[in-house]
């Protein structure tokens, strides 16, 4: 059997391109990452300006007692000042990049603290988060959370 160039072009290019992805997505989860982290301080710190910006325009955000807010009344409840977050993890963070998507999973353990009486509440969720890359940015598009 007679193989020239031209005929190896091929699988070496596949090869080639194979290599590539795993390199982009790496960046991408490093990207996420990055975004689901400055959301969770910026969760912390009531910082409407942060959670605008990381957020999308078609957010749709759903609390484990089954509210669901647009990304107005969301980013507008999460820094009203009501309550102040105490502490905050993001426990067990998983990533999955599939295309311009992002699939992120982690347990949520907080604690916040009424401000008009004091009262202090701790919530541990399990939490989905759906983030889209929307041109060079990865934007928050949705969140689910579950009480455990």
């Amino acid at each position: 059997m007679n193989i020239n160039r031209r005929d190896l072009a091929l699988p070496l290019l596949a090869v080639g391109l194979l290599g590539v992805g795993p390199a982009f997505a790496g960046a991408d989860e490093d990207a996420v990452a990055k975004n689901v982290e400055a959301f969770r301080v910026a969760q912390m710190n009531a910082d409407a300006k942060t959670l605008e910006g990381l957020c999308a325009p078609q957010l749709s955000y759903s609390h484990s007692d089954g509210r669901v807010e647009d990304k107005a009344t969301f980013v507008t409840n999460a820094t009203d000042g009501k309550s102040k977050v105490l502490s905050l993890a993001y426990q067990d963070v998983s990533i999955r990049v599939v295309g311009d998507a992002a699939i992120v999973r982690f347990h949520w353990v907080g604690e916040a603290q009424a401000v008009a009486d004091g009262k202090k509440s701790s919530t541990n969720l399990h939490i989905l988060m759906n983030w889209q890359k929307q041109g060079a940015d990865w934007k928050l598009l949705t969140r689910g959370s579950t009480k455990l």
